[in-house]
């Protein structure tokens, strides 16, 4: 029985978990609902991408949108639409803005200035600081949180966890995702 569809790439060399191959892709409701040969289906859009690759969306697990901030670098609408041009699906954005990202209420700032605005999935990481080492536990379990930062070098703010000893009550507390900067300002030249 001939399946319908929205939308219907033909013919494009598809890369995913099983390799690469030419495939067709059938979307339903923005929704990727079948991959294969589908030739005997039915679309309200075809596509021919023959001599197209067609890849699964990426995540970016470090941007910088500046918001808030110096947005006129760039802000989360203007960040994240850039992303999706170039086939980012989500992103993970770091806490260094201004006021850095080290506590709950600046994480839900930024949720609230993200809903309605982000063009893509999105997640916040929030800041390690030798000010907020008791409240990672919490921060990094809150909704919108997709890990700790912790700054090792220079950085924004109050974000920098640069001697050993606070670094240890840092490790202490994370129990869950984290990604570092692991510079060491007194060997960099």
């Amino acid at each position: 029985m001939a399946q319908t569809y929205d939308l219907l790439l033909k013919g494009g060399t598809v890369v995913n978990q099983d390799g690469r191959a030419i495939r067709d892709v059938g979307l339903r409701d923005g929704k990727i609902a079948a991959i294969g040969a589908l030739e005997d289906s039915r679309a309200g859009e075809v596509i021919n991408v023959k001599g197209l690759h067609v890849l699964p969306g990426v995540i970016d697990t470090q941007v910088h949108f500046r918001e808030p901030g110096p947005t006129h670098k760039e802000d989360l609408e203007s960040g994240s639409r850039a992303a999706v041009m170039g086939g980012v699906t989500g992103v993970f954005e770091m806490p260094n803005t201004n006021p850095s990202t080290t506590t709950a209420a600046a994480l839900q700032d930024k949720l609230a200035r993200a809903r309605d605005r982000m063009w893509c999935d999105h997640a916040f990481y929030a800041g390690a600081s030798a000010d907020n080492i008791e409240e990672l536990p919490e921060l990094e379990r809150l909704p919108g949180c997709c890990g700790i930062k912790v700054f090792m070098g220079s950085s924004t703010g109050s974000l920098l966890v640069d001697d050993d000893t606070a670094l240890a009550r840092v490790l202490e507390r994370i129990t869950r995702r984290a990604a570092f900067h692991c510079e060491d300002e007194a060997r960099l030249i």
